[in-house]
């Protein structure tokens, strides 16, 4: 809990310890819930989001694949963003938006109503840590990505993050910072939260969409690379070619580039020539000193 914070909760904004769900709900005791994350930045004359399109963009694409809907408009959603960054103070920071069948269900299995809706506006911190980047150590993690053809991994679904959780804790147990995934396939994937990118031959890589969470860091940064001259590929990776990368870094929307510095028994450079112009590049874009991306962002405060 923060004190003194409001969350904007279905149509209303209620102190922050006031939004709860009962624990038989559909969203918490089914995994009935889907969410999205990006941040917002002080810039000239106001506070902006980054990319809120694209992310309500993408929230309705997981409603549409989970045969879920929204209680509220995209417009409505995005206006409450507003009202909640206004609300709080936030100037850096992230928001939350949580979208979740809080009816109780004890036996019922699906459900025929819109979700509620939640908008959380949560400040920078120790904690956080949105633009921390540093170097990182990564592996690849014994867990697999979850199939396609099981649950839809496109969908920005809470119940696909408990693989996420499976990955990260089994970096972390081995003492490394972030776990990759290798789909059934035996490509690589993506991390728990992370979109992962290599470097060889002076190429930016990145495994395809279509098994891996659609990210718009990811897409920015391919978006945007060819700006600094780095010639980009969607490609399918397989681990070996993670070994053999001249340079690599993960991506997500709290940290645009992350150098990895240690896989597995492998030590790179990190940051890497290209991993240090697209560190750069992303720093001018979120510090509005690329007026090329100004459209990437939208006033909210």
């Amino acid at each position: 809990m923060i004190p003194d914070r409001k969350v904007w909760f279905n149509g209303e904004l209620i102190p922050w310890e006031k939004a709860t769900v009962p624990i038989l709900s559909h969203g918490l005791s089914r995994g009935s819930a889907i969410f999205e994350a990006f941040g917002v930045h002080e810039g000239p004359g106001g506070i902006f989001a980054f990319r809120m399109d694209e992310h309500m963009k993408r929230m309705q694409q997981s409603c549409h694949l989970l045969g879920m809907a929204l209680g509220f408009s995209t417009e409505e959603i995005m206006q409450a963003v507003s009202e909640t960054v206004k609300a709080n103070r936030i100037r850096r920071g992230l928001i939350k938006i949580m979208a979740f069948w809080g009816q109780e269900a004890v036996i019922k299995l699906v459900l025929d109503i819109p979700l509620d809706v939640a908008v959380f506006a949560i400040p920078n911190s120790e904690d956080l840590g949105l633009d921390r980047a540093k170097p990182i150590s990564a592996c690849i993690s014994k867990w697999k990505k979850i199939h396609p053809e099981t649950v839809p991994v496109e969908a920005k679904a809470c119940s696909n993050y408990l693989n996420g959780f499976l990955v990260r804790r089994d970096a972390n147990l081995r003492g490394f910072d972030v776990g990759l995934t290798l789909g059934t396939d035996g490509f690589v994937a993506e991390g728990s939260i992370e979109s992962i990118f290599l470097v060889k031959d002076g190429i930016l890589l990145t495994p395809p969409s279509g098994r891996i969470l659609n990210s718009i860091t990811r897409l920015s940064i391919l978006q945007s690379a060819p700006f600094a001259d780095i010639p980009i590929m969607e490609k399918a990776v397989r681990s070996k070619d993670l070994f053999e990368a001249d340079e690599l870094f993960t991506c997500h929307s709290g940290v645009k580039v992350s150098p990895i510095e240690r896989f597995e028994t492998r030590q790179l450079e990190a940051p890497g020539p290209i991993s240090l112009k697209m560190m750069a590049l992303m720093e001018k874009i979120t510090h509005f000193k690329d007026d090329r991306f100004k459209h990437w962002f939208q006033k909210v405060a």
